[in-house]
């Protein structure tokens, strides 16, 4: 049986792409790959979080408010392991968040954007 089983990639038009990858780097200190990405090995975030690993497809109606203040259709949302040590790292290179971090039972949340207006969503699941 064929089935679609992951995201294989999100790859993102920018004005700069190598200031918006320098900015996911010096912010979230992502690493790149030797392609010019970033990689997020499935095994990484199951060892972190053996239940609550997954990756979200979710079509939203058009015209919401979850999307704002950002102008494009879609967000970025990026698993972490420590929100608060995210939050710290972004707060100290004078990124603000859209609005309060949340804590939720599906795990805890938090929301800026990136230079080119993409809005990311941080989660970090509940285990």
């Amino acid at each position: 049986m064929a089935n679609v089983v992951g995201i294989g990639g999100v790859f993102l038009e920018c004005a700069d792409p190598d200031t918006t990858k320098a900015w996911y780097m010096r912010v979230l200190g992502l690493e790149p790959n030797d392609y010019g990405g970033f990689d997020f090995p499935h095994s990484e975030s199951a060892r972190a979080f053996p239940k609550g690993a997954r990756t979200i497809f979710a079509p939203f109606a058009s015209g919401g408010e979850y999307f704002k203040p950002s102008t494009l259709p879609f967000i970025l949302n990026l698993i972490v392991d420590d929100l608060e040590g995210i939050l710290s790292r972004i707060e100290a290179e004078g990124v603000p968040q859209l609005k309060p971090s949340e804590r939720h039972e599906y795990g805890a949340f938090a929301w800026i954007l990136d230079p080119d207006g993409r809005k990311i969503e941080l989660w970090q699941p509940p285990e």
